[in-house]
């Protein structure tokens, strides 16, 4: 990542407050479990110690469904296991599992179970260091 591009990121991360993540997103059917957290440190200094990585494991239960959201941060989604369908712009897309698939952030989407399996996801997140709360946001 570039020094600037470092720097538009830091800015854009900035602006998000942990008060926002209190408001409620329809959700059913789901639950997260946080596997580690770690501050960033390292050689793009204008990061350091103001961001975090955290990595969640979210399971989506049959007919689990969680309703238009965004993030705290961008991140990274491995799908464990199952079939997960992701509604963005009123266009669907199913990640099954083995993907990859990345969210930037600010865009609002939703995220469903249609199967009869559980679907397991693992998020690979940078939040504010302050961030305590789950990374789903309302709209704004």
């Amino acid at each position: 990542m570039s020094r600037l591009a470092a720097m538009l990121f830091a800015a854009l991360l900035g602006t998000v407050d942990d008060s926002v993540a209190q408001q409620k997103i329809e959700a059913r059917g789901i639950a997260s479990s946080v596997k580690m957290e770690e501050v960033v440190y390292g050689h793009l200094a204008e990061l350091n110690g103001k961001y975090k990585f955290r990595v969640t494991e979210v399971t989506f239960e049959p007919g689990a469904h969680l309703g238009a959201h965004h993030h705290a941060g961008p991140g990274i989604r491995y799908v464990a296991s199952g079939t997960l369908t992701f509604s963005q712009a009123g266009k669907d897309i199913t990640y099954k599992a083995g993907d990859y698939f990345y969210e930037s952030g600010n865009v609002v989407h939703t995220a469903h179970n249609k199967t009869k399996q559980p679907v397991r996801v693992i998020f690979f997140e940078i939040l504010p260091v302050q961030w305590a709360s789950p990374s789903v946001i309302p709209p704004q």
